[in-house]
């Protein structure tokens, strides 16, 4: 059962977080998070997130696909942004990818100090809620925002994992409480809900509507993400049972 459950509508709140025995899920939908678990569910070996693009650039070299984002661009000279549909089966199948983007990738260079850190998205919500109830710890979940500023897409979601996981919650926050009222409001039609929030319309004036769209899917990822040795990787069985032992 999960201890607390608490939800944080944006990393410049973090330092108001003690993280340092709690789960993180770093929740960046619209793109990061998504894309991240598309990318470790197709297969890629594992995704370096980096706080820079300088940091990106170090890491050239035939052995790594490397990934910017900045303004939901894919930075010049890179291989790809932060696009799902840049993530799939052919594209990262046994790849190492390096990784920079302008929210979700900081927002969890912020919070290293966690006991572990996992990736959340509704691509993977089921998986992710799955692996939370089995835990015996507290949990932050921390929406990533759009440069240190609330967003409503990463709200709904952390209100999508309350609501999941509230028969297992021992105690839950304010924030908590209200990103789940936003999300029953918002359930039956995600995107209609989003229609006019900042980051669908900052996306929508870049023409990647379908970008949107996928993000929005649910379910359709198996595994989450976890980030070992500086590496976000496919949680396997071996770390799921430590895991749940506790150690």
């Amino acid at each position: 059962m999960v201890r607390k459950l608490e939800v944080c509508f944006t990393p410049a709140l973090l330092p108001l977080y003690d993280i340092r025995d709690s789960i993180v899920v770093i929740i960046d939908i619209f793109r990061a998070s998504s894309s991240i678990c598309y990318g470790i569910d197709n297969g890629a070996e594992g995704i370096i997130p980096v706080a820079t693009v300088e940091e990106c650039l170090q890491y050239g070299g035939s052995d790594f696909l490397l990934a910017a984002e900045r303004e939901g661009k894919v930075v010049e000279g890179f291989d790809f942004g932060n696009s799902p549909f840049s993530y799939t089966i052919e594209k990262v199948k046994g790849k190492q990818i390096v990784l920079t983007t302008t929210n979700g990738t900081q927002a969890l260079h912020q919070s290293l100090q966690a006991d572990k850190i996992v990736i959340g998205s509704f691509l993977n919500k089921t998986a992710l809620c799955d692996y939370l109830q089995g835990q015996q710890k507290s949990v932050l979940l921390l929406c990533a925002g759009w440069k240190g500023m609330f967003n409503l897409e990463d709200t709904l979601f952390a209100g999508a994992v309350v609501n999941c996981l509230r028969e297992d919650i021992q105690n839950v926050d304010d924030a908590g409480i209200a990103a789940e009222e936003l999300y029953l409001m918002a359930k039956d039609d995600l995107r209609d809900f989003l229609r006019k929030s900042s980051h669908s319309i900052r996306l929508e004036k870049l023409n990647i509507e379908e970008d949107i769209c996928f993000c929005l899917q649910t379910d359709i990822c198996t595994s989450v993400p976890i980030l070992e040795n500086g590496r976000l990787r496919k949680m396997t069985p071996t770390t799921i049972s430590r895991v749940r032992r506790g150690s």
